[in-house]
C-alpha cells in the first residue's frame, strides 16, 4: 500500500475483473451462469461486430453493429480497449465502466487475450482470470462441437488457442472450466473476487 492510502474495512474499492481465455474455453457460459447466480456485479456488454448466434440477443449478449457503427465508436474514443477477432472486431464500451465503477460495483469484462494484455497496461491493477479447459484435447473438441467454423477457421481458433494459452503469465489467476462444471467455475471466480476485497494491499482501478 502506498504512502497516504488507507485501507477502507467498511466500502472497499470496486474491482475491474477481466475474464479471459482462449476461444471454446466457455466464457460467455460463465459470464451467464454468474449473472443467473444473482452475483452484485456489473457485466459489461461487449460491442462486436459478428453477427448474432442462435438464440443471442442486442444488448444482453453484445451490442451487434455494422462495422461503420464500430468504426464511429473508435472515431469518437469511445471504447477502452478493441481488437479485430477472427475477422470481426470487438471492443469494451469506456463510459459503461467507468458508470458501474462510479456506482461502487464490481466490474466483469469477458475479452479475448489479446484485450486482456491491453487492459493490463491501461489498468495495472485489474483482476485478470484465465479461463482455460482441463487440457488442449478438451478444447479442440468444445471447439469442433460447436460445429460453427469451416474447417479453415476451426483450424484458426486451435492454432490460435495454442498461442493464447503461453500467455498465461498476465493474469493474476487460472481456473479450469470443468465440462459440465460450470457452477464450480462461477463458485471459484466468486471466491476469488472475495478474496481480493479482503486484501489489505488492495487493488486501486483507475480507468
Amino acid at each position: 500500500m502506498s504512502a497516504g492510502e488507507e485501507f477502507n474495512l467498511y466500502c472497499p474499492e470496486p474491482l475491474v475483473i477481466v475474464l479471459s481465455g482462449p476461444s471454446g474455453v466457455g466464457k460467455d457460459t460463465v459470464i451467464q451462469r454468474m449473472q443467473e447466480s444473482g452475483l452484485p456485479f456489473h457485466f459489461v456488454v461487449t460491442a462486436t461486430t459478428r453477427a448474432p448466434r442462435p438464440g443471442e440477443c442486442h444488448g444482453v449478449d453484445y451490442f451487434f453493429l455494422s462495422k461503420d457503427e464500430f468504426a464511429d465508436m473508435i472515431e469518437r474514443d469511445e471504447l477502452l480497449e478493441y481488437a479485430i477477432v477472427y475477422n470481426d472486431y470487438k471492443g469494451i464500451p469506456k463510459q459503461q465502466v467507468r458508470q458501474a465503477l462510479a456506482s461502487g460495483k464490481d466490474v466483469v469484462m469477458r475479452v479475448d487475450v489479446q484485450g486482456a494484455a491491453t487492459i493490463r497496461k491501461l489498468c495495472p491493477d485489474a483482476l485478470l482470470v484465465f479461463l482455460t479447459t482441463q487440457n488442449e484435447d478438451e478444447l479442440v473438441r468444445r471447439l469442433m462441437a460447436r460445429q460453427s467454423e469451416t474447417p479453415e477457421g476451426l483450424k484458426l481458433r486451435i492454432a490460435t488457442a495454442r498461442q493464447e494459452l503461453k500467455r498465461i503469465d498476465i493474469f493474476d489467476y487460472v481456473v479450469v472450466n470443468e465440462d459440465s462444471h460450470v457452477g464450480h467455475t462461477v463458485e471459484t471466480i466468486a471466491s476469488i473476487v472475495h478474496a481480493e476485497h479482503h486484501r489489505v494491499d488492495h487493488r486501486k482501478v483507475t480507468l
